[in-house]
């Protein structure tokens, strides 16, 4: 992960740490902390941030320490489907690289091709160099990434873009850290296609889709933030409801549940408002009904995935 040959040492400094301290002065442990209690699951994922966390606490101290030191290539890859946490990650992950001196701001700067790719000859270069300028001292979040690349087009000004990129993420790579995500598949496929993008990744982190549970842990979590519940038939209802809709198009993890979570407060509020003499309490205006998911289109074949309709 180092770039050894650049490697240098410094004269002899500090020779005892206090890892807990140097974790916590950091800001690493609250980080990771705030990580876990974000993002239900993603098991693999929250440990390779721990990983990268942690490499780069032993690097800090190792500078101090007077020892061989290097910047490690802190380019990255997520990869995986929508609503799977990416954004989240990249957040977290600029708050680590700041807390810890390897970045100026703990900012992320996340942009698409449209932010980076001109229409006309002559409009790419500044679009993507105007982009660069923000993120630099930062995070670059380039999502969907792959879009970038588009072999078929001839006239297509995304290679400019990606010439740019690639320069800045080697020349300038101890002041801005690249985060490239999307779609697994497509991803592999994009960097087949441009190796140069491949050699200067050095995580490649790939974002699961949840399970079934986990998405009912998110939809209740979701809820409590937001005042409500589920009564216990509502959620066996809600449950059904996400067996049904993973199995249709558009599904998007956890964005999607936060869809769910929206249009059934919608319904709940219809229907107690459809009666206006009567009295309501508490327990009326926080619990969710077998009806406000029942209602969904998914359960008679329709979808949600496009539409905000209740």
């Amino acid at each position: 992960m180092l770039d050894v040959p650049h490697a240098a040492t410094t004269e002899p400094g500090e020779t005892h740490f206090d890892l807990r301290k140097e974790a916590e002065a950091a800001g690493i442990t609250e980080t990771l902390q705030q990580l876990e209690r974000e993002l239900v699951g993603l098991r693999p994922v929250k440990d390779r941030v721990r990983q990268i966390a942690s490499l780069l606490l032993i690097e800090r101290i190792r500078q101090r320490a007077g020892l061989a030191s290097a910047p490690p290539t802190l380019h990255m890859s997520f990869t995986g489907n929508p609503g799977t946490g990416k954004t989240t990650v990249a957040l977290r992950m600029a708050k680590i690289l700041h807390s810890l001196g390897f970045v100026r701001r703990g900012q992320v700067i996340s942009v698409t091709r449209d932010d980076l790719v001109g229409q006309y000859i002559g409009h790419t270069a500044p679009k993507t160099k105007e982009i660069l300028k923000k993120a630099m001292g930062g995070v670059l979040f380039i999502d969907e990434a792959y879009y970038l690349h588009r072999p078929d087009n001839e006239r297509d000004y995304g290679q400019e873009a990606i010439e740019i990129l690639l320069q800045v993420m080697e020349n300038q790579r101890e002041d801005l850290v690249v985060i490239l995500a999307g779609y697994g598949e497509r991803m592999t496929n994009f960097f087949a296609s441009n190796p140069g993008f491949r050699s200067r990744i050095a995580h490649h982190i790939e974002f699961p889709d949840y399970a079934e549970a986990e998405l009912l842990v998110i939809a209740e979590l979701m809820l409590k933030e937001r005042g409500y519940r589920f009564s216990a038939a509502a959620r066996e209802a809600f449950e059904k409801y996400i067996a049904l809709r993973r199995s249709q198009p558009f599904f998007s993890n956890a964005r999607s549940i936060r869809n769910a979570v929206d249009r059934i407060r919608l319904r709940q509020a219809d229907r107690l408002v459809s009666d206006l003499d009567r009295m309501l309490d508490v327990a009326d205006l926080e619990t969710i009904d077998p009806a406000d998911i029942l209602a969904s289109r998914v359960f008679s074949g329709g979808t949600e995935a496009r539409s905000a309709k209740p």
